[in-house]
């Protein structure tokens, strides 16, 4: 069972992104975009991507359709990844599935990475949600594998 405390936050931290997404948008110099949709509740994320020659994310938009849980997990993450390398988005990612599956991920991402993220452990609750909160960082590994101009993740 969640801890009141960590489930008060999480619905928090959902409702805020969720209505005040981060980094939403287009992003006409991307250099990576992917398409995510999830068929079972009908998700639709479009990520952008703009990583620098050195490998670091030096800007990331999205848009998309969903629930407050997609979006509110595309707004984090798009939130974390910024500034980070493509290496440690992808840490940051294995953790995340990790902990929206409800299991350990502490070696995955580094401590305050993992306290950020640490609010939508929630979503381990709810089965049903967690390919809604996972959505957005499955198309961010689409993303980082294409180059701009389409692509779709499920």
């Amino acid at each position: 069972m969640i801890d009141p405390d960590l489930r008060d936050l999480y619905q928090e931290v959902i409702l805020d992104h969720g209505r005040n997404p981060r980094h939403f948008g287009t992003l006409p110099n991307a250099n990576h975009e992917a398409q995510g949709h999830n068929p079972l509740c009908g998700d639709r994320i479009h990520l952008f991507l703009r990583v620098d020659p050195s490998g670091r994310i030096d800007d990331v938009a999205f848009e998309g359709k969903g629930c407050a849980i997609s979006i509110a997990s595309a707004s984090m993450m798009t939130d974390l990844i910024l500034g980070k390398t493509v290496t440690e988005a992808h840490s940051l990612a294995a953790a995340f599935y990790h902990l929206a599956k409800g299991e350990p991920a502490n070696e995955h991402a580094d401590e305050e990475d993992m306290e950020r993220i640490a609010v939508m452990s929630g979503v381990s609750q709810f089965p049903m949600r967690v390919k809604c909160a996972t959505l957005a960082w499955h198309t961010f590994e689409d993303a980082c594998a294409r180059e701009a101009g389409g692509g779709s993740a499920a």
